[in-house]
């Protein structure tokens, strides 16, 4: 585990979790280059402890790693750390979709992803945290590469996110296009987004119990 300091106008400081090293290095010298502090782990038990000690302000974790996974991190960092995360994976079946929802992910993106997709999601949630807190957050450090473009998606709030990381699943959806659709099935039910977005969560997480039946 390491800890990387950035230059003195860092966006913030995120704690980065993910047992492939391969995946953890490209992450961290990613978005130190965006002007994040970053702290990194390879596991659970090394993530709780540098979460304890050096509080960041957002988690982004694997979730299937050796020893404790990245809900149990997650969960963790809720119950005792009010820290928020958010989750990096490859995997989207109706059950980790529905964990992700229930733990209250602030983002859930989606494998394969690169940096430059990365680093602009991360953008996205600490402009909505810093927009629901009372507490300054130190703003985001401006991206000027064409994937930190404005998007809808870019906009999401944590239960659209989750329905998001669904529709790119099921049809095999960029983030961007698959923001674009719930958008369109929200306008044509005629309702809100985040509605919407609710609907179709609710919906995977009925059609993940009867699976159990």
């Amino acid at each position: 585990m390491t800890v990387v300091q950035a230059s003195p106008s860092a966006g913030g400081k995120i704690l980065v979790v993910d047992d492939d090293r391969l995946v953890l290095a490209t992450l961290t010298h990613g978005l130190t280059q965006a002007g994040y502090d970053v702290i990194d782990a390879d596991n659970g038990d090394d993530a709780i402890l540098l979460a304890r000690e050096h509080r960041p302000d957002l988690a982004l974790l694997d979730i299937r790693m050796e020893g404790m996974s990245g809900f149990d991190v997650a969960a963790y960092l809720r119950e005792y750390c009010k820290m928020p995360f958010m989750f990096l994976s490859a995997f989207t079946d109706d059950d980790t979709v529905r964990q992700v929802h229930e733990l209250g992910a602030v983002d859930y993106l989606v494998k394969p992803l690169d940096i430059g997709q990365i680093v602009p999601a991360v953008q996205a949630v600490f402009a909505r945290l810093k927009a629901s807190s009372s507490v300054a957050v130190a703003p985001a450090p401006v991206v000027t590469a064409p994937a930190a473009k404005l998007h809808l998606a870019d906009k999401l709030s944590p239960t659209e996110a989750m329905a998001v990381g669904v529709l790119m699943h099921r049809y095999s959806l960029t983030r961007h296009a698959a923001s674009d659709r719930l958008q369109r099935m929200a306008t044509a039910n005629g309702l809100a987004m985040g509605v919407e977005a609710e609907r179709l969560l609710e919906a995977v997480e009925r059609l993940s119990g009867a699976a159990d039946l």
